[in-house]
């Protein structure tokens, strides 16, 4: 197979153990065939080609390959086999004159034979392949399409202890990451992996020819950093419809009858499906893979076996027909009552589908059904056709829920003022005010607008009740803008639980409780009680699950994970913060919850950057602004471009850096998290050398910070100030933040820290394997690498290679990753001799950097710039910039400037 670029090969991700297995194999001269079993589309001819061609390896003196053949022609697939004029009405006779004519004059040559889909070899074929490999004349190397008819003959060939056999599966979702990966050459959202799994099942055949068509249709589309999907599904290639088409074209009678209906209505109750074909019919398309059966607590129900498959059928249905399956199968639901709760939203659907309309107040309970199971698509569909005549308050605010989720907030926020303008009651006003503050804020970055919202009705209600709803909404709201120390004391009177009344409907106390409760945990992570926002965020999504479970929450309790996995990586807590957020997304995506995963997938990339595997980070922010775009979702994105940013210039990618840069500039100013907006361009700066201006921005980025009451962004950004050299300005208020912040993580870096700033190699070791065992490797490979060259200077040279081997195998967790104490350590010995100005200026120059230039960024003059520069290359013994950042540990420069 080759790649969507024409020219690369489909990797064989995912059989390397089958690979391996048939080398051993091969070896055993036991061994005289390997047969592959597997269903259609894994990829068994593929990787029959690559058995052929290790079997080969120079060994073999050449090959025939035999393809499959009707049994209704025997010796048909064998005729280039057979020598001319051989006499095969006497089988002993003729057999063995073959195998004399294939193993020629000296009986020394041996051929390979390959057979695609032996199972349609006729028997007398088979009982010559057998003949041949008694004799040893042949290898055999065969596929087998599992679940096909075949009879003894081949049965004994491919069963016998001379053969290998090897059962082959469809791509689980790992190998198919790893083969995208391979074939698109970079990384895939996990959505888009989702929705190729989803329509492939890991048919190979099948995901090979759906990437190709969501590439020519533009709907498989990549940024510079990762591929994404700019549709729920890829659209379905029309060699592919042939191909179902061809499979489902033998199905007649009432059994396309039922795959009709499946495609239109699919589950299908087991009863209803027998209504329409009979049982048998129902047993044959199960034991021949187009239906299966699914048992859903004392409910037994029957869908196609491949979502493909609805798709073709579907594509062939007439519009009279269509309308007719439905009309029968509404009847059928409605006779037995419609007593399940999904009933209603079924049967809305179905009369949507086949009249273009349905009752009222059946749109309207069926919506409810879908907000409870966050299917908002639905929701919007079923209230979309709801009369004028109908509309009510509580609907507006529904539907403006569903489209809010579907990050189309402007037409959210229409629905949400004529819900507020049709209330008739100051509780129904409440209500509309607290879902349109959330649509403001939450979904469209609207900051401003969402509080003075929210401010005007808190100055016109009355009711206690009412009064305190919208104190929590705004208390949440500020969490999570810039003001988290106002947040943490509007909200310290959330209850553990939502005061919810105990009815089937999500309302308006669960709905202000649940953006309160993660609200809380941001607004104490924010503000340095790390530990006592980790201990108050399991409870609160603990509590949201009961919500759910109840059918009362407004929201999915995935949202509380959001916060908590935040306030994990700031506890220290950094593998149990991955292990809760991979677990989340993977769920969030599989139940298609998007707004909550693309601030999980932002807050997985801001983990991954405290742990020091700055690769994983980019490529989590990159999903996160990927999916941001897509659906429009503007809060995240300026976190996840300054994340992207500054991963990308510690990576080296200077040009990924500044394109993140300038996209960030643009974006809306969330607030929350104040101030680490700055870490991108601190960073590239960095990676260009000038590292004066980082911490500039640095330190006024921990400004801002400090104003804003982010302490624990404040001493993030001070720890950089200290990883780029600035060791004795933030001292002081690195040790207040070590007060006024809790947890380890705290503690250990303003230890890392203050053994910098006094430049003491055993506190740097110490606290080195601290934040190794709370997974930050990044910072402690630089604590190892400061506590090596602090041994070193001192002369104590073992210690110093001990901190200095503890420094390489943190690296090695990191890969990828430059900064300057880590270039420091790569550095030639020489090249610690140099003042911290010296190894400044010297970072600049071997950049590329003109004497010019660096005594503007460095505040210099030019002669003081050259006699910086003097002193390192006599201290060096150096005389050109290339040669400088060798000694550097840097890349070279680009060019070698002419004014030294």
């Amino acid at each position: 197979m080759r790649g969507p670029d024409g020219g690369t090969a489909w990797p064989l991700v995912g059989r390397d153990a089958e690979l391996a297995a048939f080398d051993r194999a091969w070896e055993d001269p036991r061994c005289r065939g390997a047969v592959l079993f597997g269903p259609a589309g894994v990829g068994k001819t593929r990787l029959a080609e690559e058995f052929q061609a290790r079997a080969v390896g120079g060994r073999w003196k050449g090959i025939r390959t035999a393809g499959g053949s009707s049994r209704n022609v025997p010796l048909g697939a064998l005729a280039h086999l057979l020598p001319g004029g051989a006499d095969l009405t006497d089988p002993v006779r003729g057999f063995a004159a073959v195998a004399r004519d294939l193993a020629g004059p000296r009986r020394n040559r041996r051929w390979v034979v390959l057979v695609d889909d032996l199972h349609l070899l006729d028997t007398a074929s088979t009982v010559l392949l057998q003949y041949l490999l008694d004799a040893g004349v042949i290898r055999l190397i065969a596929t087998v399409r599992t679940g096909e008819p075949f009879g003894d003959a081949v049965d004994a060939l491919a069963q016998g202890d001379a053969v290998l056999r090897t059962d082959l599966a469809p791509f689980d979702a790992e190998q198919m990451d790893a083969v995208l990966r391979g074939v698109l050459g970079g990384p895939v959202d996990r959505r888009a992996l989702r929705a190729f799994f989803a329509w492939s099942l890991g048919n190979a055949l099948y995901l090979r020819e759906l990437v190709h068509a969501a590439l020519e249709a533009g709907t498989l589309t990549h940024d510079g950093e990762i591929w994404t999907l700019t549709r729920d599904a890829p659209p379905v290639p029309a060699v592919l419809a042939e191909l179902i088409s061809a499979r489902l074209a033998a199905v007649t009678g009432p059994a396309r009858r039922v795959l009709e209906l499946l495609a239109l209505c699919q589950p299908v109750a087991l009863a209803d499906a027998q209504a329409v074909s009979g049982l048998d019919t129902l047993i044959g398309l199960d034991e021949s893979g187009l239906t299966r059966v699914h048992q859903d607590g004392r409910r037994t129900t029957v869908s196609l076996a491949h979502p493909l498959y609805g798709e073709v059928v579907r594509d062939g249905l007439p519009e009279p027909r269509r309308r007719d399956l439905l009309l029968r199968h509404i009847e059928r639901v409605q006779a037995h009552g419609g007593r399940r709760r999904s009933d209603a939203a079924q049967l809305a659907a179905l009369h949507l589908a086949a009249t273009g309309t349905a009752d009222p107040e059946l749109l309207v309970r069926a919506a409810m059904v879908g907000r409870h199971a966050h299917d908002y698509r639905q929701v919007d569909a079923l209230l979309s056709a709801l009369p004028d005549s109908h509309r009510t308050s509580s609907t507006c605010l529904m539907n403006g829920e569903a489209l809010m989720n579907l990050a189309r907030w402007q037409q959210a926020d229409a629905l949400m003022a004529e819900a507020e303008s049709r209330a008739g009651s100051e509780q129904e006003r409440v209500t509309a005010v607290l879902v349109r503050t959330s649509n403001l804020f939450w979904a469209a970055a609207r900051t401003e607008q969402a509080l003075d919202v929210n401010d005007r009705a808190l100055a016109q209600v009355g009711d206690p009740a009412s009064l305190r709803l919208l104190r929590l909404n705004k208390g949440a709201m500020l969490a999570a803008s810039g003001r988290p120390a106002e947040g943490v004391e509007l909200l310290a009177d959330v209850e553990d639980d939502a005061a919810a009344p105990q009815d089937a409907a999500p309302s308006p106390q669960s709905g202000v409780w649940e953006v309160a409760a993660f609200g809380r945990t941001a607004a104490l992570c924010c503000v340095g009680r790390v530990e006592e926002a980790v201990e108050w965020g399991w409870r609160a999504h603990a509590a949201h699950r009961r919500l759910a479970e109840r059918g009362q929450a407004a929201r999915t309790p995935y949202s509380q994970l959001n916060p908590l996995v935040f306030a994990l990586a700031d506890a220290g807590q950094l593998d149990l913060a991955r292990e809760t957020s991979e677990g989340a997304l993977a769920d969030m995506v599989t139940e298609g919850v998007t707004l909550p995963g693309i601030w999980m997938t932002c807050f997985r990339g801001r983990l991954e950057w405290l742990a020091g595997d700055v690769a994983a980070a980019r490529r989590w922010y990159a999903e996160a602004v990927a999916q941001a775009r897509t659906h429009r979702f503007l809060p995240p994105l300026r976190q996840a471009w300054a994340g992207l940013g500054a991963s990308a210039a510690l990576l080296g990618d200077v040009d990924a850096a500044e394109a993140a840069v300038a996209e960030l500039r643009n974006c809306p100013v969330m607030g929350f998290a104040a101030g680490e907006e700055g870490l991108a361009e601190a960073w590239l700066l960095a990676a260009r050398g000038r590292l004066a201006e980082a911490r500039t921005v640095l330190a006024a980025s921990a400004r801002d910070a400090r104003r804003t009451g982010h302490r624990t962004s404040e001493l993030l950004l001070l720890t950089d100030v200290v990883r780029m050299g600035g060791t004795e300005q933030p001292a002081g208020r690195l040790a207040d933040l070590g007060r006024l912040c809790d947890g380890p993580f705290t503690a250990a870096r303003v230890r890392f820290a203050t053994g910098l700033a006094v430049d003491d190699p055993a506190a740097l070791q110490e606290v080195s394997d601290e934040l190794a065992g709370l997974g930050a490797h990044l910072l402690a490979a630089e604590a190892a690498s400061a506590a090596a060259a602090g041994w070193r200077s001192t002369g104590h040279r073992r210690r110093a290679t001990a901190a200095a081997h503890r420094a390489q195998a943190y690296t090695a967790r990191c890969p990828g990753v430059r900064t300057p104490l880590l270039a420091t350590s790569r550095s030639a010995p020489a090249a610690r001799s140099l003042t911290a100005r010296e190894h400044e200026v010297a970072r600049l120059a071997a950049a590329g950097t003109t004497s010019k230039d660096i005594a503007e960024a460095l505040h210099l003059s030019v002669r003081t710039v050259d006699n910086h520069l003097q002193h390192v290359y006599a201290k060096l013994g150096l005389t050109t910039r290339r040669q400088l950042a060798a000694a550097l540990g840097l890349p070279a420069p680009p060019h070698e400037p002419s004014h030294r």
